[in-house]
């Protein structure tokens, strides 16, 4: 892998990141009521779920299957549940990804960017 191509999946690592601290951010002090209730703040959580599986499809096959750690097809198939609404969006669902998957899901990624920032692959 040359480094301008290795260099680009590793900036939609960087937004993968950005997107789970956005959510976070969005949903801080919030119940999963108010959530729900919240317009603005549900919209935007839910429209950064959706890129953080976006920015997964990017990642390379290589590196997904170098990391299986981290749940590669969860996160891309949630994000085509939420951009496609698949029987509308289950806000337990929602919430449970929110409170649980996202917090567990953000330290296997920055990790993920520390080991690889020094130019290898895996």
């Amino acid at each position: 892998m040359s480094d301008s191509v290795a260099r680009e999946w590793r900036f939609y690592l960087d937004d993968m990141i950005g997107f789970a601290e956005k959510v976070i951010a969005y949903t801080d002090g919030l119940d999963q009521v108010g959530f729900v209730a919240s317009g603005l703040n549900y919209d935007a959580t839910v429209r950064n779920l959706e890129l953080i599986g976006e920015a997964a499809t990017h990642i390379p096959d290589a590196v997904r299957s170098a990391n299986p750690r981290l749940p590669w097809r969860l996160i891309i198939a949630t994000r085509n549940r939420l951009i496609h609404g698949y029987l509308g969006i289950d806000n337990d669902t929602l919430w449970s990804i929110i409170q649980s998957d996202i917090p567990a899901l953000l330290p296997q990624l920055r990790e993920l960017r520390d080991r690889t920032a020094g130019g290898t692959n895996e």
